[in-house]
């Protein structure tokens, strides 16, 4: 990757790799409403800083929300000039946070690159640090790949690879990280069911950041398994996971029997959140099992 300073510089390809824009669009809109001025080498070829990339990235999202290309650039514009005036009813995501860790991963997450995906998570962690690297660069690269699946951007392998790399890595943390012996101890489970593991392991390292021993159970472990296991390890606090509402739609009695489960552990607390949870659940009224996405409610 081509870098000068910092800030970081990249190339027509990589940028089209981070933006999902073609070389071509991209020269375009350059071109047509001089929104980026990207600087060149000798040789000619353009090189384009992280501010380019992410004025890029707004224009892409604006014009994907139904504003035409003319005015998508004209609110990026005016918005960069007045940075304290927010733009008015725009929802956008928070790019101006964005830093360059972010954009390589999404640049070799698009080619599904393993090795150079784990290499920029080793870099970004030893610079930033587990608390920074958490909420800086792991939670913004997964939301935009997902942002990505879902507008069919990028494919289902492109999706799962980069998951996957930032999973086995954010284990490899939490395994090798320290803790006292009389540390209290987390239980983090999904439920049957799901699949979707990630947001589990990034609430347990918040936890170990705070001084508890953790400990999780791998997505959609068999019936009665979280049971089994809790009754042998004995946790603090349990923390059931459901991302989405397959869980409950699957197993409509799933939750009477952890609730009567939970009721008979009384020295356990139990906590079940995700947006699958919240969401299938609105109006539940807990007996023994504390629905919430609030880790401040947990930790308290």
């Amino acid at each position: 990757m081509i870098q000068s300073d910092e800030k970081g510089l990249f190339t027509i390809q990589q940028v089209a790799d981070m933006t999902g824009l073609s070389k071509q669009v991209i020269r375009k809109w350059e071109e047509r409403y001089g929104i980026i001025q990207p600087k060149r080498l000798e040789n000619g070829y353009r090189i384009y800083s992280q501010q380019d990339v992410k004025m890029l990235l707004k224009i892409k999202l604006l014009s994907e929300q139904g504003h035409s290309l003319k005015q998508a650039a004209l609110l990026v514009k005016e918005f960069s000039e007045e940075p304290e005036v927010p733009m008015k009813k725009e929802k956008l995501p928070n790019y101006e946070q964005w830093n360059e860790y972010v954009l390589q991963l999404l640049e070799k997450g698009r080619h599904c690159d393993e090795i150079e995906l784990t290499y920029i998570l080793k870099q970004a962690y030893h610079h930033v640090g587990l608390e920074r690297f958490l909420t800086n660069i792991v939670v913004p690269f997964l939301k935009e790949v997902g942002k990505k699946w879902e507008n069919h951007e990028w494919d289902e392998y492109q999706e799962s690879v980069s998951s996957l790399v930032v999973r086995d890595f954010l284990v490899q943390i939490r395994r090798n990280y320290q803790y006292r012996e009389d540390a209290p101890f987390v239980l983090g489970a999904c439920l049957p069911y799901e699949h979707h593991e990630v947001p589990l392991h990034l609430t347990l390292l918040q936890f170990m950041m705070k001084g508890w021993k953790t400990q999780l159970i791998g997505a959609s472990p068999a019936p009665g398994a979280i049971e089994s296991l809790v009754s042998k390890l004995k946790p603090d606090v349990v923390l059931l996971s459901a991302t989405t509402t397959i869980p409950f739609e699957t197993d409509p009695h799933l939750l009477e029997r952890l609730e009567q489960f939970a009721e008979k552990q009384k020295d356990i607390a139990f906590y079940l959140g995700g947006q699958g949870a919240v969401t299938y659940l609105a109006d539940y009224k807990p007996r023994a099992i504390i629905v919430t996405n609030a880790i401040s409610d947990i930790l308290k």
